[in-house]
């Protein structure tokens, strides 16, 4: 799968990189995620974290563009070596969903390759599972995992799925 591929292409680059900087990104049309963690091979030196909001009540359109504009200063002022995407999934009961995010995931990958940075998808799975060591981990076993990761007990939290 293509995931798999992007995940040992992340795993090379961060060994690779002697110093390094990712963005990853969990796009959503009324929050859109970002953190950036910066370090060295796999120690974490420092992290930043926030959303993209955008309000219902605006045009499809105008919130794709703030998102869009928003990511290209975060990009250009960042220069991140790389950037993650959460790849986008599609529910069953929900198709639209999976549009809408499909939307905002082509923004995202848009504003990186306009910036010139290199963008992977990683399938949420893959990312709980290298976290946690469960594909199928909760939100809240996510988010201890990452805590752990970065020294952290509790504090403020973002959250761009509700």
């Amino acid at each position: 799968p293509a995931g798999g591929r992007d995940t040992r292409r992340l795993t090379a680059f961060i060994r690779g990189h002697r110093m390094f900087k990712v963005v990853g990104i969990d796009p959503g049309l009324a929050a859109t995620g970002i953190g950036i963690v910066s370090g060295r091979g796999v120690a974490v030196d420092g992290y930043s974290f926030g959303c993209i909001h955008t309000s219902k009540s605006t045009r499809l359109s105008h919130r794709l563009d703030h998102i869009f504009s928003r990511l290209m200063q975060v990009f250009t002022a960042e220069a991140p070596d790389l950037v993650m995407v959460e790849d986008v999934f599609s529910l069953k009961e929900y198709p639209k969903s999976g549009i809408t995010l499909g939307q905002v995931s082509g923004v995202v990958l848009l504003a990186a390759a306009r910036t010139g940075l290199s963008a992977v998808q990683i399938p949420v799975r893959e990312a709980k599972q290298a976290l946690t060591g469960n594909g199928n981990a909760s939100k809240a076993q996510l988010e201890a995992a990452v805590r752990r990761l970065l020294g952290q007990d509790r504090g403020d939290t973002q959250s761009s799925a509700g």
